[in-house]
């Protein structure tokens, strides 16, 4: 990476900018432009308005600095996200850390699922009991919960330093008082009866994390990522007890774009005798299949 610090004169925004773009390009990031822009962005405390009115902008020698070191991190293919610990999703900025997995748009297909089955059903305004597994950051709770404002959550999960992350979101969102957060294995030990549960388990088989972007493989939680050697060991775990913990309410899963098949088929055998609906298969932005939902019936 350029060391902008020493770049004198050189080191007005726009020059910066240009620099940073062809160094990140050479270390493959996809948009280093973008990348560069919202880092510089962050170091200067400008809106991308005033950098674009702005070009002739000049570098103090510690804004330099620091844009310089998070420059060379991001040349490492460290995530713009995990730099500045923070991910928009579903419209909202949420805090990540290194405990959390980076939230991403596709994972956004969730949520449209959610909200569409509820109000076709005509209950946003009901009361709403909402399970989210492995929650993470709580951006899938959270997203949930700013949209149904009669609803409540709990967010479940493994690590407490995620469910720190959590909390921290729910306040700053206004959600606090209607997310609770548990350290929990999947469902074991909670106690239903849920309306909706929703989850982004690991799903990636075990063999195929090493073919990863570096951006993913690198930097997010391997707990987060690793579903077992065909990738559905998480859902072999949840689906049998869905029907007790929901049952008479819908199921939401995320899933890798060739497992939703194979998860219908789990969900169906865990949740057949209670009558539960056909499979509804959902779609992400590129047209893969991302989620899947079924309903369970008392």
């Amino acid at each position: 990476m350029p060391d902008l610090a020493t770049a004198g004169a050189e080191a007005t925004l726009s020059a910066a900018l240009r620099h940073a773009a062809v160094a990140l390009r050479a270390q493959g990031v996809d948009e280093p432009a973008a990348d560069a822009r919202r880092l510089a962005a962050a170091v200067l405390g400008m809106s991308a308005a005033q950098m674009l009115a702005h070009p002739e902008h000049v570098l103090s020698p510690e804004q330099a600095s620091r844009l310089s070191r998070l420059l060379a991190r991001r040349a490492r293919r460290e995530p713009v996200s995990r730099i500045l610990g923070e991910r928009e999703f579903y419209g909202r900025v949420f805090s990540i850390s290194p405990a959390t997995l980076d939230p991403r748009p596709d994972s956004e297909t969730l949520v449209e699922a959610a909200l569409a089955l509820v109000r076709a059903e005509g209950s946003p305004a009901r009361p709403l009991r909402i399970l989210d597994v492995g929650t993470g950051s709580g951006c899938l709770l959270l997203s949930l919960l700013a949209e149904l404002p009669n609803a409540t959550g709990v967010g479940t999960d493994v690590s407490e330093p995620a469910l720190c992350v959590a909390r921290d979101n729910a306040s700053r969102l206004g959600l606090a008082s209607r997310a609770s957060w548990l350290v929990a294995d999947m469902i074991e030990g909670l106690d239903g009866p849920f309306d909706l549960l929703i989850s982004n388990p690991p799903y990636v088989a075990t063999a195929e994390i090493a073919m990863l972007e570096p951006e993913v493989r690198s930097f997010d939680p391997l707990a987060a990522l690793d579903g077992g050697p065909d990738g559905l060991r998480a859902f072999h775990r949840l689906a049998p007890g869905c029907g007790e913990i929901v049952p008479d309410g819908w199921i939401v899963l995320e899933a890798g774009h060739e497992q939703a098949d194979a998860v219908a088929a789990l969900l169906g055998a865990a949740l057949g005798h209670a009558g539960a609906s056909r499979p509804r298969i959902f779609r992400d932005l590129a047209g893969r299949q991302r989620c899947v939902a079924m309903r369970s019936r008392n």
